[in-house]
């Protein structure tokens, strides 16, 4: 048996060998290719699963609802993509990765507690309205935002019915949650990409103010945060923040939120 002399230099770099696919083995990249660069759908999409598990209590089948949940999140991106681009095979290894995840926990649930069927069709319904967005190439349209708004606010209701509880107990934090996520929408289109709009730092203001007065009647407790929420979004387009700092400013609304409702429920 022979061997090659090693002929590399001193100093010389190297590079990471490829992947089967030709890709090379980065683990930054890798994590790019199978995590979509959405930061602030993570706070739409736990708030209203830790709100209803708060109110509600933690049920075992809460576990495997939460992954199916989260790699459901996943599966629909790529699955957009793939609509929006006209290429599904580009997006493959990630429609399947996350399908191979997503149907056994969400059958899971399904078998634990088969009334959360009940909820396919609004699934259904809202899940066409993004498909439809994503094949148009408008998935920053506002209607389209407001359908993915929805859909997280169901989750609540989901959450509810896989502990056994009636869901009208969290229609009022329901309905606090939706207010502010749909407030969300419009104030962080004032803030990048439609920064500068009149029309849209109105339509922001105005909508706050509504849901001031909204949440008031809900519970007086919600109003200081929706306050502070409706002089967030008339103060802060002003400012020239980047896209990074306008997360962080949200998560922390977020959790004042989640504070307000469970202490107002």
């Amino acid at each position: 048996m022979t061997t090659r002399p090693d002929t590399t230099r001193p100093g010389r770099r190297t590079h990471p060998p490829a992947d089967p696919g030709g890709r090379s083995a980065n683990p930054g990249r890798l994590v790019r290719r199978f995590v979509p660069p959405q930061h602030g759908a993570w706070a739409m999409l736990l708030l209203p699963y830790v709100v209803g598990v708060a109110l509600v209590g933690p049920r075992w089948p809460h576990l495997p609802l939460l992954v199916a949940w989260l790699a459901g999140y996943l599966l629909s991106y790529y699955a957009f993509q793939a609509v929006k681009s006209r290429r599904p095979r580009r997006f493959a290894a990630q429609l399947r990765v996350y399908a191979l995840v997503t149907a056994p926990l969400a059958l899971t649930v399904v078998v634990a507690r088969p009334a959360v069927l009940w909820y396919a069709p609004a699934y259904a319904v809202l899940l066409a309205i993004n498909a439809w967005y994503a094949w148009r190439r408008r998935e920053r349209a506002l209607l389209n935002d407001l359908a993915s708004v929805a859909l997280s606010g169901v989750m609540l209701l989901v959450v509810a019915t896989v502990a056994g509880v009636a869901p009208v107990r969290v229609l009022p934090a329901l309905a606090a949650l939706l207010l502010y996520l749909a407030g969300t929408v419009l104030y962080v289109k004032t803030m990048i990409r439609e920064r500068g709009s009149t029309t849209y730092l109105r339509a922001s203001i105005a909508y706050h103010l509504a849901a001031l007065v909204a949440a008031t009647l809900l519970d007086v407790l919600l109003a200081p945060v929706f306050l502070v929420l409706l002089v967030r979004a008339a103060v802060l387009p002003a400012r020239r923040l980047r896209p990074a700092q306008v997360g962080v400013i949200e998560i922390v609304c977020s959790l004042l939120v989640l504070a307000a409702v469970l202490v107002a429920s």
